[in-house]
């Protein structure tokens, strides 16, 4: 109201309430002065949900950033199909200055207690219906911050997914249109205009993940042509300045030696995925090429249950400290 009294052109005539079901929906009927000098009487509809922060975690060494993935009903009314979006972490103050409410949100949703959070701006994000102003802020976090799996409040039916991506990967789905969140894109830029991620990090070990026998009926030309596929892919990851591997560069010589006789058989059963499981304890991510297979998925499923990082794009990979 303090705002209402120092602008001279408006006067309000009438509030009326709408609903207070959720938040507060009134319609506010004011008279505004025109350039002419002219008075003119306007009605608009005010939502009051509150104010509130959002925040973008990084972590310099590892290049990545933590999200959160959840159903958004009006984005579901509007032509997203799933209903999900992927997000900053964000919360409306709840009789809390906005740095106590962010540092509240953030462990919530993502399980991260961070040290300290700075602020780098405040905006309002629809100025045009709805009041709230929201407080923008980022702060960097490591594994030792964690203190749970994050997820939010059931007693506020919060079903939240926490999402930790590499950085460069993150641009990509703005681009893509994957991450079409207003806040979301705001900080991520920020990120990039100010170098949050700048650091590079150092070569990573990287599993080349994607089709042998899929696709091919084991005609051994096609399974071949797999295998160049995914040593191609292996030599640009090998350029970037990172170390690739193929699960196969390791399982295949030693299923010839333990003597298979073809593909399938139990020796080739007993060494091929499984030296690829055993391979991923000497990884730090996993690169996803190529088509359908159900072992390149495997790959993924379990680096994603060891914490490594995933990536879906060779240009989603970290730049490399050159010695």
């Amino acid at each position: 109201m303090k705002a209402m009294e120092q602008q001279p052109r408006v006067r309000i005539v009438k509030e009326e309430l709408l609903s207070d079901n959720w938040y507060i929906l009134k319609k506010v009927t004011f008279e505004y002065e025109k350039n002419s000098g002219q008075w003119e009487t306007q009605s608009r509809e005010v939502y009051d949900r509150g104010n509130g922060a959002t925040i973008l975690l990084y972590n310099r060494k590892k290049q990545t950033i933590v999200l959160t993935r959840q159903f958004r009903m009006p984005t579901y009314q509007n032509g997203n199909e799933t209903g999900m979006l992927i997000e900053t972490c964000a919360g409306l103050l709840d009789k809390e200055t906005p740095e106590e409410s962010i540092l509240r949100e953030t462990e919530e949703e993502t399980g991260y207690r961070v040290d300290c959070v700075q602020k780098v701006g405040e905006a309002y994000m629809s100025p045009g219906s709805v009041t709230e102003i929201l407080y923008f802020f980022v702060a960097e976090y490591n594994e030792d911050m964690a203190t749970g799996l994050g997820g939010g409040l059931e007693d506020d039916q919060e079903n939240i997914e926490v999402v930790e991506l590499p950085f460069i990967q993150a641009l990509n789905l703005v681009k893509s249109g994957e991450i079409r969140d207003a806040k979301t894109i705001l900080l991520l830029q920020y990120a990039q205009i100010h170098g949050l991620l700048k650091e590079k990090t150092n070569s990573l070990h990287i599993l080349i993940a994607g089709p042998y026998r899929s696709g091919t009926s084991d005609d051994p030309v096609l399974i071949e042509k797999n295998v160049q596929f995914m040593n191609e892919i292996a030599l640009q990851v090998y350029e970037t300045g990172h170390l690739p591997v193929l699960g196969e560069w390791y399982a295949l010589p030693l299923i010839a030696t333990a003597g298979s006789t073809s593909l399938g058989d139990e020796v080739f059963n007993r060494i091929f995925h499984p030296s690829s499981i055993r391979l991923l304890d000497h990884c730090d991510a996993v690169l996803r090429i190529g088509g359908p297979s159900q072992g390149a998925d495997e790959m993924v499923k379990v680096a994603r249950e060891k914490q490594l990082l995933i990536f879906e794009h060779l240009e989603d990979l970290p730049p490399v400290t050159q010695p």
